[in-house]
């Protein structure tokens, strides 16, 4: 089997928070929360935590693959966005976390992608409030 090759080069970003990342073919929630840990014009890249998955089977179990296909939605509340796309892999990464890759739907033009890209911060970008 041949590796995917990507086309377009990834930017790490500071953690944007998502919620309810939902499937669209069954309207229910796969996880209440996340966050993005890179994207591309192509796609994002999810980190969820176990405990955050809703379905019972995914959270006692190390796979997600039959969520591979599925198209799905979610809201990012920092930017007050809704996106959707398709999950393209989904794997155990330890300790209790999974990385999902989701790649955008093909109605999303693509100046729209790279100008989300761009917008989303890198880290340090935003400041720390705690300090």
């Amino acid at each position: 089997m041949k590796a995917e090759r990507r086309l377009a080069s990834r930017k790490v970003v500071d953690f944007i928070s998502i919620v309810e990342l939902t499937s669209l073919s069954s309207y229910s929630v796969i996880a209440r929360e996340g966050v993005i840990v890179d994207a591309s014009r192509s796609g994002l890249l999810l980190r969820i935590e176990r405990r955050c998955m809703v379905p019972k089977e995914f959270r006692e179990n190390l796979t997600l693959g039959p969520l591979v296909g599925h198209q799905v939605v979610m809201y990012l509340p920092q930017m007050n966005l809704d996106l959707d796309g398709v999950i393209t892999r989904a794997d155990h990464v330890g300790k209790g976390f999974f990385e999902i890759a989701l790649t955008f739907s093909s109605d999303v033009p693509e100046y729209w992608r790279d100008c989300l890209v761009e917008l989303l911060p890198a880290p340090g970008e935003i400041p720390d409030e705690s300090v």
